[in-house]
């Protein structure tokens, strides 16, 4: 009778570990449908931690439009950018804890018809499952989570370099021409640099330029080229200019540049000389400063020649 029992018991864990286990896999199909895709659903906030979710919607929403395109790896997480659509499988799930459990699935491609891209290999990923509150949430898929907080680290030290040096450019170079009502400049990184004893290099070509508003247009009233070497004191993440070597007017200027940018001179020459290059990142930081400021903007325009749309 006893033997019986131990048996019948076991039977039953049995049946319920394998119920547990395809529940875990009917959860997991679920989550699928909010794995990442070149964009976050808004919805997905109901089917991830908070954490993860927090981390992917700075990495989507709150960092600037054109990082999508410097870092696309970071915007999708499958499908690549092909055209197709994501097919997914859940093969297993595995519980490594009570409340974390990790699936395996299967990913190919298919097309908007549903037909299978031929030429797609099939392949496997990670998807992280973490219990909060009885209900099972995506925490993590193929270690993204930790690829985008560095990615976000980086960012923000990044944003704290170009805010140390346009304050700079406003507030040291901007006064030396006619004011306007708005300083805005224009920031090209060539090289910047690590820090190295609190002192960090950086190699910029920049212009300085003030704008008056004139309706919904920025009007350029003055302005000019400023590039070379910015010495950067970094103490506790906080940035601040020590000093900027700039290379020199009229006919010791190309000299000048190629002391000053040494191996780095042909990506500052073609930065540098390159009008539609200038004008292309004129217009995106433009459009980044309208939005923080909330301006009523829609273009810009420089004395003499058509105003350029910016929305």
């Amino acid at each position: 009778m006893k033997k019986t029992l131990i048996i019948t018991i076991a039977a039953l864990l049995l049946v319920a570990c394998a119920s547990n286990e395809e529940k875990l896999k009917q959860r997991a199909e679920e989550l699928c449908r909010y794995i990442p895709d070149h964009e976050l659903l808004e919805q997905s906030k109901d089917y991830m931690t908070a954490d993860f979710y927090a981390v992917l919607d700075t990495m989507f929403n709150r960092l600037p439009e054109h990082e999508a395109m410097d870092h696309e790896w970071l915007y999708y997480f499958v499908t690549g950018n092909g055209g197709t659509i994501a097919d997914y499988t859940v093969t297993a799930v595995e519980q490594t804890d009570e409340t974390h459990a990790v699936a395996t699935i299967n990913v190919r491609q298919k097309w908007e018809d549903g037909s299978f891209d031929s030429t797609s290999d099939i392949e496997e990923h990670k998807l992280y499952m973490e219990q909060v509150d009885g209900q099972w949430l995506m925490s993590d898929f193929d270690g993204h989570k930790a690829d985008c907080i560095r990615h976000i680290a980086i960012n923000r030290d990044e944003q704290a370099r170009r805010d140390a040096i346009s304050d700079y450019l406003v507030n040291e170079i901007g006064k030396n021409y006619l004011k306007g009502e708005l300083c805005i400049p224009t920031l090209m990184i060539v090289n910047s640099g690590d820090a190295d004893a609190g002192c960090v290099p950086v190699l910029c070509d920049c212009w300085v330029l003030w704008y008056n508003v004139a309706g919904d247009t920025l009007k350029c009233v003055s302005g000019g080229n400023h590039s070379g070497l910015m010495s950067l004191n970094v103490e506790n993440g906080k940035y601040t200019v020590k000093s900027f070597e700039q290379t020199v007017d009229g006919a010791g200027n190309d000299a000048s540049a190629r002391r000053i940018f040494g191996s780095h001179y042909d990506i500052y020459q073609n930065m540098h000389s390159n009008q539609d290059v200038r004008e292309a990142v004129r217009k995106e930081q433009l459009q980044e400063y309208v939005k923080k400021h909330n301006l009523n903007v829609r273009y810009y325009q420089d004395y003499g020649w058509p105003a350029v749309e910016l929305f």
